[in-house]
């Protein structure tokens, strides 16, 4: 409409000056110059906003390529970064494979546990995959500590004690203070001699225990018939009194421990109200040669209560 309306006006200027100009030519001539001069306004008029469309187009193109081409190069990034990744995970496990083929653990162990964690995980269930990633977590922080020797947790970890008991070939010397009087009548006790009773039959292994307690009248007939329990399956046991002791023993721990194959201590730390507070691994060799010793000590002082056979002194 605005481009009808311009020509028409140019049209008729043209006209209107033709004819000032020229007063004495055809009409049909002057009315030929304003249709030509109108209808060169109108092509300019398209032209125009040709050209303003077309640069609007190119413009439109010219971002949308762009904007292509940034997401294209992302895209690019993104999938370079995850093969990348993917590569290295593979590069991980297969390093981790090789080291597991070269080690004295058992190789079936490894795959069993990445396989069972990606079936839980993949279950769906929020709190079970929760529980899941929490175990393995706890698992390799375990891991990763044993890597320097030693370990420990919160409390008192039965789980870690079985273990090494069902682990343990040659021998076990035990240590247990009046903290653990109340343990031996407990379910996990039960399990714990027997787990001792079988490692004795099967592999042969040695077993000594010696109970620890304060004063003399703590060498009660509940602790005789305990240690009778224990030596009738085939653990020597002996009876310290701490308040008894000579100087020169009495002089170091009294903490609960266990030694394993002479190559490993299992620790149990009592808090101020005489509860055990923590565990801990500890396989560094100075660490087990100074338990050894102390505990070479006070069985060398110890008392066999139950009529179990006299013992060999020392480790």
């Amino acid at each position: 409409m605005l481009k009808t309306l311009v020509t028409a006006i140019v049209a008729t200027i043209a006209y209107v000056i033709t004819n000032l100009i020229d007063q004495e030519q055809d009409k049909l001539w002057q009315i030929a110059v304003s249709v030509v001069i109108g209808g060169a306004t109108l092509i300019v008029q398209y032209m125009i906003e040709f050209e303003r469309r077309l640069t609007q187009v190119v413009g439109g193109q010219r971002t949308h390529a762009d904007d292509v081409v940034d997401r294209l190069t992302a895209h690019h990034g993104e999938m370079q970064n995850l093969v990348d990744q993917k590569f290295a995970d593979i590069s991980e496990a297969t390093e981790l494979f090789c080291e597991l083929d070269r080690s004295v653990l058992r190789s079936d162990g490894v795959p069993r546990l990445a396989r069972s964690a990606t079936r839980v995980t993949s279950l769906g269930h929020g709190l079970v995959s929760a529980f899941a990633h929490e175990e393995i977590d706890r698992l390799a922080s375990m891991m990763e500590n044993l890597t320097s020797l030693s370990t420990d947790c919160p409390g008192e970890n039965h789980d870690w004690l079985m273990a090494l008991t069902k682990c343990a070939k040659v021998t076990m010397d035990a240590t247990s203070s009046f903290v653990e009087r109340d343990y031996w009548n407990s379910e996990p006790a039960l399990r714990y001699l027997q787990a001792q009773a079988d490692a004795m039959q099967q592999r042969g292994m040695s077993i000594r225990r010696l109970f620890i307690v304060q004063r003399p009248e703590h060498v009660d007939n509940d602790l005789r018939r305990l240690c009778e329990s224990q030596s009738d399956i085939g653990i020597e046991t002996r009876v310290v009194t701490v308040s008894e002791l000579p100087l020169r023993v009495r002089r170091g721990t009294t903490n609960d421990f266990v030694i394993f194959d002479d190559a490993l201590c299992y620790e149990v730390e009592p808090d101020l109200l005489q509860m055990n507070a923590k565990t801990t691994l500890n396989a560094r060799e100075d660490h087990v040669r100074q338990r050894i010793k102390r505990f070479a000590e006070l069985w060398d002082v110890g008392e066999s209560v139950a009529g179990n056979p006299t013992a060999s002194t020392g480790t």
